[in-house]
């Protein structure tokens, strides 16, 4: 039974999340559709990463297994074309190992959040970015998002429906910088709480905003107490960018700032 991976973008609006939930549209249900289309049977999934409603991906992954073989092109053309008209693009398609999951093999998972600061509000990239209109001081936040890096306890940071076994998580990369009216911030770690990044984001958009002070984000991580946690960022600017499967996987290679 040959087992196939594909490299996934999609663009989060129209979607309950990734995962299948019944009648509701999701990507999941999307992408399980277009196999059945194309290939006449019925499969279910595995992901790399669960994103939630309104959460885009450029570099999602997934498996499945199918009992008919495809030349990995095919399983791509085809699965575009039966997407099709949805926002949902298979950008890479390969058979791999039996024993290869999408979810499981990962090392690592790479986050991007867009923030668009400016008066204006966006036009070309409505619900693909979050407006914040105050100006934002991405120096303090670049020095607040210092204290996350490492292995902590990200109680604070990790919402009240989060099923992981353990608040411990190591964060490789937890970088912000300004590109012209937008700040980016870059989050890597081998895996992450339901909502980590989210709650982050908004956290440090407190002292961009100058409501916080940088010292305050330390505080509020060895608190270890969800209500320390500042406001949570909206899912428009949530992308997952890319999933790794290296032993020892090189982020900063792969970041873009």
């Amino acid at each position: 039974m040959p087992r196939y991976s594909l490299l996934v973008e999609y663009d989060g609006r129209p979607y309950c999340g990734f995962q299948a939930q019944g009648d509701l549209p999701t990507v999941q249900a999307s992408l399980e559709r277009a196999i059945l289309r194309f290939s006449g049977e019925a499969v279910r999934v595995t992901t790399a990463g669960r994103t939630d409603t309104g959460v885009h991906a450029t570099g999602q992954v997934v498996t499945f297994d199918l009992e008919k073989t495809f030349k990995a092109g095919v399983v791509r053309d085809a699965m575009n074309a039966y997407l099709l008209p949805e926002p949902v693009s298979v950008l890479d398609a390969a058979q791999v190992d039996p024993d290869f999951s999408a979810r499981f093999s990962a090392t690592g998972r790479m986050y991007l959040f867009r923030i668009l600061n400016r008066r204006a509000p966006p036009a070309i990239d409505q619900g693909r970015v979050w407006h914040v209109k105050k100006p934002l001081d991405a120096d303090a936040m670049i020095e607040a998002a210092k204290c996350l890096i490492g292995k902590h306890d990200f109680t604070t940071f990790r919402d009240l429906r989060c099923q992981s076994n353990s608040p411990v998580k190591t964060l490789d990369i937890a970088r912000v910088k300004r590109i012209g009216d937008e700040i980016h911030l870059v989050f890597a770690s081998r895996s992450f709480l339901h909502r980590q990044v989210r709650s982050l984001t908004g956290t440090l958009a407190e002292v961009g905003i100058g409501r916080w002070e940088v010292g305050r984000v330390k505080e509020a991580l060895e608190a270890r107490d969800r209500q320390a946690c500042g406001p949570v960022a909206p899912p428009e600017g949530l992308y997952l960018t890319h999933v790794t499967y290296e032993a020892n996987p090189d982020f900063e290679g792969r970041s873009s700032i």
